[in-house]
């Protein structure tokens, strides 16, 4: 296993998830310093999730072009760009940065899966784990460490600080693209380079195969669910069991601390069950237990968080799991991967609001914890009849093939 690879993969990672969340703990000083509304600040955070989805049809089109190690590169320079754009301290320097870091990590987002399906054979689901683990990592190290640091040095050097870490991945990340061309470069002088894969013949367009659409619909509710419990776990808590904020905002920790437990859990489990539909219907069940555990026992909130903190960090794993293993060659694992990433991160953006429009409708928290519980039972029956695939067919031992020209672009 190529290990500066494999820590490249995780550096990434950890920069995949924490500048969305970066804001929110000094979303009160930049309201104040920017002199917006709180309707802009929350562009802040619904800008990057529209950009998966929209724009992820372009980023595999980078991808193609530019190859999968110099996309991770590009896509790592784009969120130092937009990161340092975002704290300039004007709201139009704000928003750009926003859009940068929102496009950039789209590209992140569809090229980081088809690295780990093409560089480690043998071992997809484990590196698949770290990377799942790593973006839930990111995000509680950036929850956690903004707001402190924001106290000493202000809200703009607190967000441009967490380009340093970009700055880490990047050099890592190249370091390893180095190393790879080295590599190639030593074994085609020894003549010891392996064959190329034989070559794939055309299969059908992702568009057209009912267990890519079946994977979009899984991630779509696997997605919603996440962003939608994300924006309204605090407030809920704080209505439902007479909580502050600052102690209901506890469940946001909880939710993502325990993911890092689910990303491990559902390789093991797959490399078990040998069903990686069953694994996912298992987490969709473990999921359940945050609507309905708030339904019917309110005051044992942190045990439901913490188990659907569990479910999303495994959902959003064997998800990824299964699009490598449904894939034929490289370009179908990156173009599906676009595609359940992008379909489902447009969905994932209206969470927040249709679970607020709800709530406002209802005037309570029953009827919009019924709307999550929904979107589990999407994820749960479209992901159960489309996650299976590959698993029999081809085993960990082998890569996913690359086509012709696609290695030399690195």
């Amino acid at each position: 296993m190529p290990l500066l690879l494999l820590a490249g993969v995780v550096l990434v990672a950890l920069n995949l998830r924490g500048p969305l969340v970066a804001i929110a703990p000094v979303v009160d000083a930049m309201r104040a310093d920017l002199g917006v509304s709180t309707g802009t600040i929350g562009l802040l955070t619904s800008i990057p999730v529209l950009c998966f989805g929209l724009a992820a049809p372009l980023a595999s089109l980078l991808i193609a072009r530019t190859g999968v190690h110099r996309a991770v590169v590009v896509s790592m320079a784009g969120v130092l760009a937009g990161t340092l754009l975002r704290s300039l301290g004007s709201p139009t320097a704000a928003i750009a940065g926003t859009v940068v870091i929102g496009l950039a990590i789209t590209v992140g987002n569809v090229v980081v899966p088809v690295v780990i399906g093409r560089d480690f054979p043998g071992a997809t689901n484990v590196v698949t784990a770290a990377y799942t683990a790593a973006l839930n990592i990111g995000s509680t190290l950036t929850s956690a460490l903004t707001a402190p640091l924001a106290d000493l040095v202000g809200w703009q050097v607190a967000l441009a600080a967490w380009g340093l870490l970009v700055v880490v991945a990047a050099t890592v990340w190249t370091a390893a693209l180095r190393q790879q061309v080295a590599r190639t470069a030593a074994a085609e002088a020894a003549g010891t380079a392996p064959p190329p894969p034989a070559p794939v013949a055309p299969g059908r367009s992702v568009w057209r195969q009912p267990a890519a659409w079946g994977l979009t619909l899984a991630f779509a509710g696997q997605a919603f669910s996440y962003y939608g419990a994300t924006a309204w776990l605090p407030t809920l808590l704080a209505d439902v069991n007479g909580m502050t904020r600052a102690a209901a905002g506890a469940s946001s920790a909880l939710f993502q601390v325990f993911a890092v437990v689910g990303a491990f859990a559902v390789p093991a489990l797959v490399a078990w069950w040998k069903r990686p539909s069953m694994v996912l219907l298992a987490v969709t069940v473990v999921w359940a237990a945050l609507p309905l555990g708030l339904l019917t026992a309110p005051s044992l909130w942190a045990l439901w968080c913490s188990l659907a903190g569990i479910a999303q960090g495994g959902g959003i794993t064997v998800v990824f799991i299964a699009i490598v293993r449904r894939s034929r060659d490289l370009t179908e694992n990156r173009r599906l991967s676009a595609m359940v990433q992008g379909g489902g991160y447009v969905v994932a953006a209206t969470g927040p609001l249709v679970i607020g429009a709800v709530h406002e409708a209802s005037g309570g928290w029953s009827a919009p914890l019924l709307v999550i519980l929904g979107s589990v039972i999407v994820m749960a029956v479209a992901g159960t009849a489309s996650a299976g695939g590959r698993t029999e067919a081809a085993s960990e031992a082998g890569p996913v093939p690359v086509p012709a020209g696609e290695e030399r672009r690195g």
